[in-house]
Parts: structure tokens; sequence; C-alpha cells
């Protein structure tokens, strides 16, 4: 394992010089490191590149990690990993990842994640990105997630990237069978000309299910984000999406919900606002001795937090 990669796991994955319990990591497409428990097991798939991770049923309080980084130009990763997760488990999932360049060559890490969970299984899904060096070549991240969720499971997901990240395609899709719930918070900042995009899927398929979907998000610089959610309501079932946005600079965001309600007791609401920062927030806190710059900067790490 390279030095770049141990900078990039502190920063997206917590890593303190060694991580306890289960974990793979990847480093430029290969393995730098696996561990199994007597609960989770990883293995390598044996017809692609990516794991099989299996979480065995009643499994309480582990966490596994599973980052991924790539550390210079030229490098374009493309991995898929499946999660099953048995009933009754509750677990958390940490799928950091960083891309790294020092060079003109792109580099690039594309994270396909599928989720199984099993009946009344609960799954805490953090995921962190983020791009560094001072190389001109692009620095990519595109993670599609598709969950699928039994009767009353439960997925939590908690993504963020916070600079550095040229281009980034975030595709999430999940099918909820009765009384299973899905939550996402996502925070997203860009700057320059960065741009980033986001696409919620979710299918609302059995009774009493439900879902809140937020994102809030800073453009800044010349940067461009798209919001893109989608929420069927087949049964009776709770779907909320919502997108806040703050514009800075020059920086562009659109917003496109769309709600598709094929019950009666289908209760689906969707929210968005986009704007810059308001001058009295920025006004309370130079007040306070706040440079116009620090309160804007105090502003912004209070809303993505």
């Amino acid at each position: 394992m390279n030095r770049v990669t141990d900078e990039l796991l502190r920063m997206v994955s917590d890593f303190t010089g060694a991580f306890k319990g289960a974990f793979n990591i990847r480093e430029n497409g290969e393995c730098a490191g696996r561990q199994s428990t007597d609960n989770i097991k990883i293995e390598s798939k044996p017809n692609a590149p990516g794991l099989v991770v299996h979480i065995r049923p009643g499994t309480k309080g582990e966490t596994v990690y599973i980052p991924a980084c790539v550390t210079q130009g030229n490098i374009n990763d493309l991995v898929y990993n499946d999660f099953y997760v048995g009933e009754g488990a509750d677990v958390t999932i940490v799928a950091g990842c960083g891309v790294h360049t020092e060079d003109e060559g792109e580099a690039t890490h594309n994270g396909i994640h599928r989720f199984f969970l099993e009946k009344n299984a609960r799954i805490v899904y953090r995921e962190k990105h983020v791009g560094t060096g001072g190389g001109t070549g692009q620095k990519r991240i595109d993670p599609v997630t598709e969950a699928t969720l039994a009767q009353g499971a439960s997925l939590e997901m908690d993504t963020v990237q916070l600079g550095g990240v040229d281009e980034t395609y975030r595709k999430t899709w999940a099918k909820l069978a009765a009384n299973a719930r899905l939550v996402v918070r996502e925070r997203i900042m860009t700057d320059g000309d960065e741009h980033a995009r986001t696409d919620f899927e979710v299918t609302l398929a059995g009774e009493d299910s439900g879902c809140d979907l937020v994102s809030r998000s800073v453009a800044r610089g010349q940067s461009h984000q798209e919001f893109y959610s989608s929420i069927k309501g087949l049964t009776r079932c709770a779907g909320h999406s919502e997108c806040d946005a703050i514009l800075a600079e020059n920086g562009t965001v659109t917003a496109s919900p769309a709600l598709e309600a094929s019950h009666v007791d289908a209760a689906l609401i969707h929210e968005a606002a986009i704007g810059k920062i308001a001058g009295e927030q920025i006004l309370k806190l130079r007040t306070l001795g706040l440079t116009e710059q620090e309160a804007e900067e105090k502003i912004i790490e209070g809303f993505l937090r």
C-alpha cells in the first residue's frame, strides 16, 4: 500500500493505520489487503472485478470497510460489489473512495454496489468521496447503488463529496417491500469547472414502505450540479425528496423531481430550494467579528454538516 493510498484512506474511511473487523482495501484496481470475520465473509467475484460480501443473519454491531483508491493517472477502475445481508442483521458499511493524479492522466473510479437486504435487516452505509493531486488529468468518480429491501428492512445512506472531484455521476436505485425504509442524506460541494449529477429512482412497492431522500449542495466557481429524483408509489406508502442548494459566485444548479402515485393512499412529497446565502445571515455573523468570507464559510459548513 503506497503513501497516497494511506493519505486517501485517512480522508475517506476513518483509517488510523489499521481497520478493525472485516475490510477490503482496493488500490489501483487491485486488492491491497483483506480480512473477514466470523460473521462477515468477503470474497472475490469469480467472473468480474469486485467483491461478494455475505453478512450472516443476526449479526449486530460490526463494521465492514471497503474503501477504493486510485493514486495515479491513466487508471480507470471498475468494480462490482454485492452485499447479501441476512435477516435481522444490523451493521455499518464504510465505502469511501479517493482519486489522485499528479499528471495529465485521468484518474477514475466506478463503483457499482448492489445490496440485498433480507427481512428486518438494517444497514448504515457511509460513503465519502474526494479528489486530490496537482495534475491536470480529470478526477472522476461515478458510483452506482442498487438496493433491494425485503419486508421491514432499512437502509440509511450518508454520502459526502466535498472537494476535488471534477466529474461525478451518482445513481441510486431502490425497490422496497412492505414496511421497508430508505433514508439518504447526500452532501456535495463543487467548485471551479466541476460537474456533479445525482439520480435517485425509488419504487415503493410494499405497503407502508417509505423513503426520505435529502440532497444538500453548494455550487461555487463555474461549477454545475444536476439533481433528478423519481419516487413511484405503487401502494399505501410515504415518499419524500428534498433538494436544497446554495449558489456562490457563478455556480448553477438544476433540480428535476418526479412523483408517480399509483394508489390512492400513496403520499409523495418533493421540496426544492435553490439560491444564494441571505445577506442578513452574513451580516449577523459579521457583527460577531467575522469577515464576509469567514461568515460565508461558516454558513456553508453548517449547511453541509
